[in-house]
């Protein structure tokens, strides 16, 4: 099994790897990848587990001095649970500041998810970002477990009026344990979980918050990584939308830490058929 990093040089073996990290062990030929899936509920795989996956594998062809700075994915059918996902990773360009890589995950000779994402070696530069007033404090969100297994790894506090079955955004969230110290691994937390939210928000105004009403998944996602991100830590995951037609919802999504700094932003399209 490869990794796409060594876990053990932060001072864990195999068995202390975080669930990041885990996800992360891929069977690996040049630069084809081999995703084990284990049995989930329901039929359909997260997409955010698929585009964590995904970049993790371009990420394992790139030097470690440059960290992800930016993913497009699109989501082109749905994938199962207990298939196994196979990671092409097409090296488009190597450069001195940046890395394109381009990546195709497939099932059964079948493509589930196109990925386009870019590496950037850090530099200096200008540090700055408009402020965003909390749509709740994390003194006055409440703890809530979504009706979804892949919100497992998470500890969320929404807004007291949010009575879904899911986290609908505004809200707080980290992951339930420490994720190693690695700007991947930590860049592939933050892909998976930037797929909690989004799809709610993008709903058609006025319709119930229910599950059963219409049909809804997820077309596309891009991830925008600004700052450190340090997943064990509160952040606030701001959603908007954008726009409702053709049966898609657009929202924009931002992620700051406590201290209000912007970590990552995010769009996403949604289907939703009523």
């Amino acid at each position: 099994m490869t990794a796409v990093k060594d876990a053990a040089a932060d001072g864990a073996g195999t068995e202390g790897q975080s669930w990041m990290a885990q996800l992360l062990q891929f069977d690996r030929d040049g630069d084809t990848f081999i995703a084990p899936q284990s049995t989930g509920p329901g039929n359909r795989l997260f997409g955010g587990l698929i585009a964590a996956q995904a970049l993790g594998a371009a990420g394992a062809t790139v030097e470690p001095d440059k960290h992800p700075q930016s993913l497009h994915a699109y989501f082109v059918r749905g994938g199962d649970y207990g298939v196994d996902v196979e990671l092409h990773v097409e090296r488009t360009r190597d450069g001195r500041s940046f890395d394109t890589r381009r990546v195709t995950a497939t099932q059964r000779d079948d493509v589930i998810l196109e990925m386009i994402a870019s590496f950037h070696r850090p530099e200096p530069g200008a540090d700055w970002h408009p402020h965003r007033t909390p749509g709740v404090e994390l003194t006055d969100a409440i703890e809530k477990r979504p009706g979804i297994e892949s919100a497992e790894w998470f500890d969320i506090r929404v807004n007291p009026g949010d009575t879904s079955v899911f986290a609908v955004p505004p809200f707080w969230i980290k992951t339930r344990h420490p994720i190693e110290n690695d700007p991947l691994i930590r860049a592939c937390t933050l892909t998976y979980m930037s797929d909690l939210g989004p799809v709610p928000v993008a709903r058609p105004p006025g319709t119930p918050l229910k599950v059963g009403v219409g049909m809804a998944a997820s077309l596309d996602h891009s991830v925008w990584f600004h700052r450190p991100f340090q997943p064990d830590r509160w952040h606030r995951y701001e959603v908007d939308s954008r726009n409702n037609s053709d049966s898609r919802g657009l929202v924009v999504g931002s992620l700051y830490d406590a201290d209000g700094s912007l970590i990552a932003s995010m769009t996403q399209e949604a289907l939703w058929r009523l």
